[in-house]
């Protein structure tokens, strides 16, 4: 590293530091001011609002960056801390804490983790992606292929795992047929971001609108379904339009018989338990009740170890939706009054378009989870309340295809194909991601608003 670098490394690192610590002694200036002045004071009142938008602010920085730089301290880290300093500070009472924690988000999450961990674990994506290697006799059959299992498997078992599992099946796929996998690893992620639109089901920003708006399974499929079916379509000509020297000719392709380790008794009990789940979110049952059911009962098996399943469960997603829940809710009570509301509702958030705007840009500044939560006081101002809920959902996961780092998903794929040593740049990923983001936030916008 250049001298030059690594002095500006040291400065943003001391930089990021200090700042944190600000943070933190404006937390604890907030939390003694009731017991340094006088009971009634408007200082501690006021340095309540400061400390709570100090510590929303700064926690929301971080999150959109990822990190502190010079602590070793990861996004779950950064809303848990966020969260105790809310509380800490007097902004947010510790009873009203553990009542912002929305906990059918949270128990919809487990249980999805748990059903997704039990298909893995039986060998079921193993045995589908083996069945796709051996159907598939044309490149660009095998890229619909990959983007409809992507897709589909999204629409119902949270995208983040569905990615997680998929993208060494697949990389391990294209390299026995000798393709290049980056094409295929790019459907994976963006079809899985795609496809997870489809139902409350599909990705964590989702799963937490199904909590806040009480919306049915059944009607959220129904509005945003037929989005995601025409958007997996779209993803499927861009990246065959993108990547047409992998895709032109007739090259015939021939996969050895890959080796299987699949249990099947234990596939298809997870597998029956899986359409159950389904089934039960479309009949109307709580989609945090089937979950956590079907995820429970799966647990009561010999051929499995419990601990083999827990350690395929995102504990820190959890971590992190609880402490967003709590900054969010601190920042609602402290700042939020009707003067703000009514500021933000002269943006018309009311019109679909605006709506679906503000929420895409939001989405790619700070994530779409946390553009979630934002939105959402303004939301409650709203008159139709589910068709703003609808287009939250819609361009919020949409706009996660924008960069490389709009989601999760993606960059989980990028990880697990980076250890495997293929890498996908940023511009690899920008060139197709860009324009499907900008037609499908347009067909899922207009879908809504007509």
């Amino acid at each position: 590293m250049r001298p030059g670098a690594s002095n500006r490394s040291r400065w943003l690192v001391a930089l990021s530091v200090l700042l944190a610590g600000l943070v933190v002694v404006i937390a604890i200036a907030a939390a003694l001011a009731p017991t340094l002045l006088p009971a009634g004071d408007r200082i501690g009142g006021e340095g309540r609002s400061v400390a709570a938008g100090v510590i929303f602010v700064g926690s929301y920085l971080a999150l959109a960056i990822g990190r502190i730089p010079g602590l070793s301290i990861d996004r779950a880290g950064i809303a848990l801390a966020g969260a105790g300093l809310m509380v800490a500070s007097g902004a947010l009472p510790l009873e009203d804490a553990y009542k912002a924690v929305d906990l059918d988000t949270i128990t919809l999450l487990l249980g999805m983790m748990i059903v997704v961990a039990s298909l893995r674990l039986s060998g079921f994506f193993a045995v589908a992606n083996a069945w796709v290697g051996a159907h598939t006799k044309r490149p660009l059959i095998l890229l619909g292929a990959v983007v409809a299992t992507s897709g589909v498997f999204s629409a119902f078992l949270v995208n983040d795992a569905i990615c997680l599992v998929l993208a060494p099946l697949v990389l391990e796929l294209t390299l026995a047929l000798g393709r290049r996998p980056v094409p295929y690893l790019l459907a994976v992620a963006m079809a899985s971001n795609v496809g997870s639109t489809a139902t409350i089901t599909g990705n964590p920003q989702n799963i937490m609108i199904g909590s806040l708006s009480h919306i049915p399974y059944t009607k959220f499929a129904l509005a945003l379904g037929p989005v995601a079916l025409v958007g997996l379509i779209v993803t499927v000509a861009l990246i065959a339009l993108f990547h047409r020297a992998e895709f032109a000719g007739a090259a015939r392709l021939e996969a050895p018989q890959p080796k299987v380790d699949a249990n099947r008794v234990l596939v298809i009990r997870a597998l029956l338990a899986t359409l159950i789940m389904i089934a039960l979110f479309f009949a109307g049952v709580v989609p945090a009740k089937a979950a956590i059911i079907i995820g429970g009962l799966l647990l009561l098996t010999r051929r499995v170890k419990s601990r083999r399943v827990y350690a395929e469960i995102d504990w820190s997603l959890l971590l992190m939706f609880a402490g967003l829940f709590i900054i969010v809710a601190g920042a609602q009570h402290a700042l939020l009054g009707p003067d703000i509301i009514a500021a933000v509702g002269r943006l018309h958030l009311d019109q679909v378009p605006v709506l679906s705007a503000v929420t895409a840009v939001l989405s790619n500044v700070v994530s779409n989870v946390p553009a979630v939560l934002m939105l959402k006081p303004f939301v409650d101002a709203l008159k139709d309340h589910d068709t703003a809920w609808l287009v939250i959902a819609m361009a919020s996961t949409l706009a996660g295809n924008f960069t490389v780092l709009g989601s999760i998903a993606n960059l989980i794929v990028v990880q697990r194909a980076a250890a495997s040593g293929v890498a996908i740049g940023f511009w690899d990923y920008f060139r197709v991601g860009a324009p499907l983001t900008i037609i499908t936030l347009a067909i899922g916008t207009l879908w809504l608003w007509l």
